[in-house]
């Protein structure tokens, strides 16, 4: 992400580019978008069958009534698929200059030249700028869009597309799976192990757009893998949908840790699904820090299907004026010696809302299995509100289970103290707040550690949103 502290309007990525899109699809949705959208892409029959089936089970499939309001969201009046250019590239001299100076503005090529593995960034509905280092693709890993993934190996996402989330889970998994476009394909072979991250950054530029990507990582036997995801958007008073599914397949001893710094404009509402199921002596880490939308609806999930296996999902939200940040955590043990650990960090400020809604589910036959639930919640003012929605399902005797929740405001006297020592009110609050979100933080690479602190600064300052 940018390291430029030049502020656009009130939201550092609150600008939006002039439409010179290829193709538009016309508002709503029916049968034939969702068909119109695979024929664009060549699909095999077998994917435009899927989208068909998970169409009309979208269909079917009652708005959930927990959880944020998503009583705004007009699904006649929203665009689900744009093309904005006629082909994929590889350099960025070969982007429209559009498309180039949105990436230039929000950092892509200050990230690509800090040397990353591999770098991918997707503009409305599909991905127009990928680049991966000749060594991975030596060493066979691939790491490439989900359109290109199906179109050059088909078999193998057919083998993984919708089976760990399938688009029976729930209505928006439905919805992703009849118009997904876009996002990632990674796949690590056995014993590979890929010491820098692979990025990918998601753009929507058009008002009134849903944003569908899908991504699919396969980490092989003794396999490991960073994926790091950064999203914004323009603000416009009319509200957007942004709407991705990720399942991640993290077999024997491999280990993925997948971090999220998104930052909606809050006129976005951030619907997703992202489950990983961990095999034998299989780490998945989860990384997720929250900013902006008018809603967030977000439970990474790990599925712990083999022996020692570990799951850990470390997650930040942050909440201001009109904003509901419901995020939280699944963690489901089959396996006996199992350990999970959810630390939840949370702030709300203006009246905002900020939510933990967790499932941890001990299966019968998970023995010395354990499982740690940390939920602390800070609010800036008495207008803003915290809630916690733990459930725990514990079908076995010999298991060790721990939940911790705190809800607390800036303490009065480390204020005085701060401020004592010549530093504003301001500054004070952003530094306790920094503290307090420090332990996700540290796990997160230096240049989005850097980035979020500033953001969460700015909002505290109220010069964003």
């Amino acid at each position: 992400m940018a390291k430029d502290n030049t502020l656009e309007f009130e939201y550092k990525y609150g600008f939006s580019m002039p439409q010179k899109n290829v193709f538009t699809a016309k508002k709503g949705l029916s049968e034939d978008i969702v068909r119109a959208i695979s024929g664009l892409k060549s699909e095999p029959k077998w994917m435009l069958d899927y989208r068909v089936k998970a169409y009309h089970y979208f269909l079917s499939k009652k708005m959930p009534p927990w959880g944020g309001d998503l009583s705004k969201i007009n699904f006649d009046d929203i665009t689900y698929f744009i093309r904005a250019t006629d082909k994929q590239v590889g350099t960025w001299e070969e982007l429209p200059d559009e498309i180039k100076n949105t990436y230039d503005r929000i950092g892509v090529p200050e990230a690509e030249k800090k040397f990353l593995s591999g770098v991918s960034a997707q503009y409305e509905s599909e991905v127009v700028y990928e680049s991966i280092h000749k060594e991975l693709d030596k060493k066979g890993v691939i790491f490439c869009d989900m359109d290109t993934g199906l179109r050059k190996h088909p078999e193998l996402v057919k083998q993984y597309f919708g089976t760990l989330i399938p688009y029976t889970d729930n209505k928006f998994a439905a919805l992703n799976s009849s118009v997904w476009s876009g996002g990632s394909f990674v796949y690590i072979p056995r014993g590979v192990k890929v010491n820098l991250p692979l990025q990918a950054y998601f753009r929507m530029n058009a008002e009134r757009f849903g944003q569908f990507e899908r991504t699919l990582i396969i980490a092989e036997e003794g396999s490991y893998v960073h994926y790091i995801e950064g999203c914004t958007a323009p603000i416009y008073t009319k509200s957007s949908l942004h709407s991705a599914v990720v399942e991640i397949f993290v077999k024997k001893n491999a280990r993925v840790r997948y971090t999220t710094v998104q930052n909606w404009s809050k006129n976005v509402f951030n619907l997703v699904t992202k489950r990983a199921v961990a095999e034998e002596d299989a780490i998945m880490e989860w990384v997720d820090c929250n900013l902006g939308s008018q809603v967030t609806m977000k439970y990474p999930a790990v599925y712990l299907k083999g022996e020692r296996a570990r799951g850990e999902v470390l997650s930040i939200a942050y909440s201001g004026k009109d904003q509901h940040q419901d995020a939280g955590a699944k963690m489901i043990h089959f396996a006996p010696n199992t350990s999970s650990r959810i630390i939840s960090k949370s702030i709300a400020k203006d009246g905002g809302r900020t939510s933990y809604r967790g499932l941890v589910q001990i299966m019968p036959g998970a023995k010395n299995s354990s499982s740690y639930v940390s939920c602390d919640a800070l609010l800036l003012d008495p207008d803003s509100r915290s809630d916690t929605y733990p459930t725990m399902r514990i079908k076995e005797q010999d298991v060790e289970v721990q939940h911790e929740a705190t809800v607390e405001r800036i303490g009065e006297e480390k204020l005085f103290y701060l401020q004592s020592r010549g530093i504003s009110k301001p500054d004070a609050e952003g530094l306790l707040v920094n503290g307090f979100i420090s332990p996700v933080v540290k796990e997160i690479p230096l240049e989005y550690s850097i980035e979020l602190n500033r953001l969460i600064n700015l909002e505290m300052s109220g010069s964003v949103g």
